[in-house]
């Protein structure tokens, strides 16, 4: 994976595999150099990448950096409203602590969790093209493959579930997408939630009630996993 000018699960800061995403990703680094503008890296609990491997139980895939929010911040759901959801939620179900702040030095801190992206990359209106979240997908695949101790993934929407029933070698067709279900993916087992976006909470696709039981579904079989 020379190409990736980085290591197996994160891509480089100038990674070159989708010309599109890359241009965009340019467009952004003139006019808005302070912001991140680069692939956001997967957020582990730990400062050490690879000690927070270790200690991850859920695995959270979600779409792609937002505009104004990870690809601003730098860290995966902060600094948008669908960071606002989860991070909260995640700390009402002990997979976070601290206080929210939207931004990377608010001091939140993940327990046994650690989040990512199908695609690393900011995409034009939020929405990567099918070669994009291929060209993605290998990065995912290291990146479960790194965590020894993992119980659970949670996908967030029909993208992340889709790629990531692929990423792990189960046909899609055999895992329909749909909200709080649980299926099993070659040796993991995948649970999926509606994507906590400002779209669907505020049309009442996705409330509250229905992402804590979600992740009450997943501490409790992780609980019974240990």
């Amino acid at each position: 994976m020379s190409k990736m000018d980085n290591c197996a699960y994160e891509p480089g800061r100038d990674c070159p595999l989708c010309p599109r995403l890359v241009e965009f990703r340019q467009q952004y680094r003139k006019s808005d150099p302070d912001w991140h503008n680069a692939p956001v890296p997967t957020w582990y609990p730990s400062n050490d990448a690879d000690k927070g491997a270790l200690k991850v139980k859920l695995l959270i895939v979600g779409l792609a950096p937002g505009l104004r929010g990870a690809n601003r911040t730098g860290r995966p759901f902060t600094g948008d409203h669908a960071g606002d959801l989860l991070y909260a939620t995640m700390t009402k179900f002990d997979f976070a602590g601290g206080e929210y702040g939207a931004d990377p030095n608010d001091g939140l801190a993940l327990n046994d969790a650690a989040i990512t992206n199908s695609v690393r990359c900011v995409p034009p209106q939020n929405k990567p093209v099918g070669a994009e979240i291929n060209a993605c997908r290998p990065f995912l695949l290291e990146t479960i493959a790194r965590m020894p101790n993992l119980k659970a993934i949670l996908t967030l929407g029909k993208i992340a579930h889709d790629s990531t029933a692929r990423t792990l070698g189960t046909r899609v067709a055999a895992v329909k997408f749909g909200h709080n279900i649980k299926h099993t993916m070659g040796e993991h087992t995948v649970f999926s939630s509606y994507h906590c976006s400002r779209y669907n909470t505020n049309t009442g696709v996705l409330t509250e009630e229905m992402f804590d039981d979600v992740f009450k579904n997943i501490r409790d079989f992780i609980s019974l996993s240990n």
